[in-house]
């Protein structure tokens, strides 16, 4: 997946609390805030970092740190606010916005390093701090965007912004000023902005209670097995990295399968057991309920759903879905229901297809039993083996991570944009896993640097993102400091990474985030890399996963681990003819979350139900995607993109976005493909231009017209 990290409740400020400077033009009045600190109580926040594009030095940093920084961060911030909102000065650009746009310097260092460390190598101090924060964040941001005089001075701008002879990027950027305010409920009554406030306290306490929730059931449902024997049809290196798990949890003599992200689990390819098979899924398929005792979601959604509702109301929306949508390219979710629901039909037919192809190997295997949620990935394995003969672990050989990482998606970066990068081992991390790269542009300028954290641990939240310590920004002159977050499977100590083709598909989307910052051009930093709507920042990302399985890009990185021979011609078209097998599943597994999603959001505050399970499953049977062999990708406990914030009524932007990108990779397939003219190309209208346009003009100015979703049923295999 994904994307740029979901944001939980520390860093929610609903409407994009501004990024933040060090100087400003003459008449933009920033207050300098000085925190009064004595030798033995220096905080590293307080002052830029002296490392390079002023990347975070993790050597200095504690985590005594966060809390005192990002409280008088919230201090230095409210008093530069203030000031601009009570100043005698008619409201200009500079004194008003550019003001804006420069305040909240600590606030906005520490919350980049914590909004990362808090999902990506937390512990119960940063989680006490999220936990006490939350509430407050929640404040601090309606202080800003309920700010009456504050609100005067944009709206007196917004409404006169042709007459200020500014360019187009500054315009935009009050328009976005202008937004923020009135859906914050700038223009709402003393009494409503009174009730938006207390449900938004209480939303950033939910959603925190949440991800720690998250992290809690990572752990909780760990699968802890006794007998290697029951692993058997696993390969010897993972067999031998789940008894190291397993060691590390003091579990000595036993192994550990850990549940990650969606509903499916990639062991479940590999597990020979039928029934080891349904104890995973089971406990991948029922995290959140409460079972056994264990931590229930349950009242959480459904308080969750009802105060999004009536925040919606109250703004006068029907339901939180069309608040969520406006700003979207896709509008209203009416036009992302009927994206979804034209593409069941279609999708049903691959699935009964498929589900076919795998009855028939269960029975030819002698196994006659009903086809199973745990079993479909298992026999769809055997189906992909005999029909494209693949062996899943003769692929992996050829799939060892650091080259894929180097001579693939560096490689295919440096053929497409020029760019090139140079590991550094002179930079603290937070975890020995991580490594830094310097980001080399096509002239030899130093872009920006490069963090990658590939491997899951017990402190990593699931899922895969990209964050920035740094927005690129020519208000300040900065430059872009970015993270890749992975969750591969770590390999046992002194053996090779060897990673699954989902796992590099995986790589490559994230680098396609990473791009959309690194090459960010523009002025402001609210407006800078991905800044833009939900449902168009998954079009860069899903474009870079394409250039996985170009000729020329896999032939470069797909190398035996052992002897470095290049993958067989033979071998290689097997894989990538087994591309789309199984596409089906995996659009139904998709399609159905989303689905669920929007159902969710377009309740109405008096509808939400009492029953989490029994309103999923009416939301299935009714849209026609309630095939228990086919679940959703996510089911309501445990749907991470959703209920802390983040992709809430808007899980179907990767498929919306997926159309850009499907459309964008054929008209460049058109331009003659992997060139540095098309790169730049597409670098110059999409990747460097960040929120500083319309999403539908941006494509419109690289394309010469709007998408198609040919192309996208072409790469799904829905078409042939």
């Amino acid at each position: 997946m994904k994307h740029y990290p979901i944001l939980f409740a520390l860093t929610i400020m609903f409407f994009y609390v501004s990024a933040c400077g060090t100087t400003a033009p003459d008449d933009a009045k920033p207050v300098t805030y000085e925190p009064e600190m004595t030798a033995e109580q220096e905080n590293p926040f307080f002052q830029p970092s002296e490392l390079p594009f002023e990347a975070p030095d993790f050597t200095v940093i504690t985590n005594e740190h966060y809390l005192p920084a990002l409280l008088a961060g919230m201090e230095q911030q409210m008093q530069e606010i203030e000031a601009i909102a009570s100043q005698s000065e008619e409201p200009t650009f500079e004194n008003t916005i550019v003001a804006m746009e420069l305040s909240g310097e600590i606030l906005t260092r520490v919350q980049r390093v914590f909004s990362n460390m808090s999902s990506a190598h937390t512990n119960e101090t940063i989680q006490q701090v999220q936990a006490e924060l939350a509430p407050k964040f929640a404040a601090h941001s309606d202080n800003i965007y309920l700010n009456s005089e504050l609100f005067e001075r944009v709206r007196t701008l917004y409404e006169n912004k042709s007459d200020l002879g500014l360019d187009a990027e500054a315009e935009r950027l009050i328009d976005r000023y202008f937004e923020r305010f009135v859906r914050a409920g700038a223009m709402l009554s003393d009494e409503e902005q009174e009730k938006i406030r207390e449900i938004n306290s209480e939303m950033s306490s939910l959603a925190t209670q949440w991800s720690q929730n998250m992290l809690a059931i990572t752990r909780e449902r760990a699968v802890i097995v006794d007998d290697v024997a029951l692993l058997d049809g696993m390969s010897q290196g993972a067999i031998a990295a789940a008894k190291e798990a397993a060691e590390q949890r003091g579990h000595t003599g036993k192994y550990l399968l850990n549940i990650t992200n969606t509903t499916r689990q990639p062991i479940l390819t590999s597990l020979n057991n039928s029934e080891m098979r349904q104890r995973v899924w089971e406990a991948s398929a029922h995290r959140g309920i409460g079972e056994n005792g264990g931590i229930d979601n349950r009242d959480m959604i459904l308080r969750i759903a009802e105060i999004r509702a009536k925040r919606a109301e109250i703004m006068g929306y029907n339901n939180f879905a069309e608040f969520a949508l406006e700003v979207n390219a896709a509008q209203h979710p009416d036009a992302a229901y009927e994206m979804l629901t034209d593409m069941v039909p279609a999708v049903w037919a691959n699935v009964q297809e498929e589900a076919e192809q795998i009855r028939d190997m269960m029975q030819r295997l002698g196994h006659d039993h009903e086809l199973e949620a745990w079993d479909w990935e298992y026999y769809a394995e055997k189906v992909r083996a005999e029909k494209f003969d693949i062996d899943p672990d003769e692929v992996r050989a050829y799939f060892e991570l650091d080259r894929v990482l180097k001579a693939g998606v560096f490689y295919a970066m440096e053929r497409f944009y020029g760019i090139t990068f140079e590991e550094r081992f002179d930079l603290p991390v937070y975890h020995e896993d991580v490594r830094v790269f310097s980001v080399f542009d096509r002239d030899g300028e130093q872009l920006g640097l490069f963090y990658g954290d590939f491997f899951s641990r017990d402190s990593k939240r699931g899922g895969a993102w990209m964050s920035s310590y740094m927005v690129q920004n020519h208000l300040l002159e900065q430059k872009p400091v970015v993270i890749n977050v992975l969750n591969i499977s770590p390999p046992a100590e002194g053996e090779p990474a060897l990673v699954s083709f989902a796992n590099v598909t995986t790589l490559f989307h994230e680098m396609g985030h990473a791009v959309h910052g690194l090459f960010s051009d523009v002025t402001y930093p609210s407006l800078a890399g991905t800044a833009v709507p939900r449902d168009f920042v998954e079009f860069p990302s899903t474009f870079e996963e394409d250039w996985a399985i170009h000729p020329e890009v896999l032939a470069n990185y797909a190398r035996h681990y052992e002897t470095g021979e290049t993958i067989p011609q033979e071998l290689l078209e097997r894989v990538l003819a087994a591309q789309n097998f199984n596409m089906g599943f995996n659009t139904y597994e998709y399609v159905a979350a989303a689905l669920l999603d929007l159902d969710w959001h377009t309740l109405s505050s008096d509808e939400i139900p009492t029953d989490v399970l029994a309103f999923e499953a009416e939301s299935l049977a009714r849209h026609n995607v309630d095939f228990a062999a086919a679940p959703p990708r996510y089911k309501t406990s445990y749907f991470n993109h959703i209920w802390p914030g983040g992709y809430s009524a808007q899980y179907y932007a990767y498929i919306w976005s997926e159309i850009f990108a499907a459309d964008a990779f054929a008209y460049i397939q058109e331009r003659g493909g992997l060139t540095r003219e098309n790169g730049d190309h597409y670098r110059e209208h999409i990747l460097s231009r960040g929120g500083t346009a319309e999403p539908m003009e941006l494509y419109r100015n690289f394309r010469g017209g709007e998408p198609s979703v040919d192309p996208l049923l072409r790469r799904r295999g829905i078409l042939d």
